[in-house]
């Protein structure tokens, strides 16, 4: 199983960015695809980004050309580059791999 640690998180003017980290532990990290979702207020949980074990990227439509997610296997970590923040990004972001969920960081976009 894969055990997410999220970091990173915080408050951020419009237009700023973030970097979050997902420290992953368990031995099966190399095999897993990887995927960060949010969740804000009033809201359902959406994808951001996902990552197969591979590291090929795929990302809502919502963030495309503004987020990177990246990873690294000999690390065991998977990271989200946040660029051109906006509120609408306000939310509690995730990290999840083998369906185990981490507990999550806020990020706040607010001027």
């Amino acid at each position: 199983q894969v055990h997410p640690v999220e970091s990173g998180g915080g408050l951020v003017q419009p237009g700023g960015s973030l970097s979050l980290s997902c420290a992953a532990s368990g031995i099966r990290f190399s095999i897993t695809s990887m995927g960060w979702f949010r969740q804000a207020p009033g809201k359902q949980r959406e994808m951001v980004a996902l990552i197969t074990n591979a590291g090929i990227p795929d990302y809502a439509g919502s963030v495309k050309g503004r987020f990177t997610i990246s990873r690294d296997n000999a690390k065991t970590t998977v990271y989200l580059q946040m660029n051109s923040l906006k509120p609408k990004d306000t939310a509690v972001y995730y990290c999840v791999g083998s369906n185990c969920w981490g507990q999550g960081t806020q990020v706040t976009v607010s001027s």
